[in-house]
């Protein structure tokens, strides 16, 4: 007798406990701790990057988030969450790097598009990052890419230039601050507080 085909996974067990369908993402099944968790254990560059610890999504998240309201001094708090969850996806499918990405074209970016849209119904926010924050983020992402390039990444100053322009000068202490690998523990958990720092108040 034949046996009976396995259907394949396309869930994933969260250490919350939440089963999360990765082709159908239900706001209900993402939980912050999970996001947290994952994205303080995956590397920027690959790993590819200096220092005793990985640079992680957590904290370039963290700061993107720092430079948005360093620009953007006015901005109102609900930013804060868009900027850190802007990379959520990563909590699941890794932080892929750009050329890969291109490769994989667009049922990556559907893939990609559907998680985060889940991910911000479930923090109440809309679904996609309005246009004009997006355009804002994505600038300081990559001024956060250019700074993690020469800091940590290997490339020289004409190469990050090539790739994400001139970087906009740091004060040093802000760029000791954000771009110096912390730890996992210390990534997670200043990622969990300041979420929970900028929880819509009631």
């Amino acid at each position: 007798m034949a046996k009976a085909k396995t259907e394949k996974r396309v869930w994933q067990r969260m250490l919350s406990g939440r089963r999360l369908d990765l082709l159908d993402p239900s706001p209900l099944d993402i939980e912050i701790e999970d996001i947290a968790h994952g994205l303080a254990r995956v590397a920027r560059w690959n790993g590819q990057t200096s220092g005793a610890h990985a640079y992680s999504v957590a904290q370039h998240s963290l700061a993107v988030m720092k430079l948005h309201f360093h620009f953007n001094p006015a901005a109102p708090e609900t930013d804060a969450r868009y900027a850190l969850l802007h990379d959520a996806p990563e909590y699941v499918i890794g932080d892929m790097i750009g050329p890969f990405k291109s490769a994989l074209g667009e049922d990556y970016k559907a893939f990609e598009k559907r998680l985060q849209a889940a991910i911000h119904i479930r923090y109440g926010l809309k679904p996609e990052t309005p246009t004009a924050l997006a355009r804002q983020m994505k600038t300081v992402d990559r001024l956060c890419a250019a700074y993690e390039a020469t800091k940590l990444a290997g490339f020289t100053k004409q190469e990050a230039e090539d790739f994400f322009g001139k970087p906009t000068p740091l004060p040093k202490n802000l760029v000791a601050e954000l771009f110096e690998p912390w730890p996992t523990e210390k990534a997670q958990s200043l990622y969990l507080m300041t979420f929970y720092e900028f929880e819509p108040k009631k």
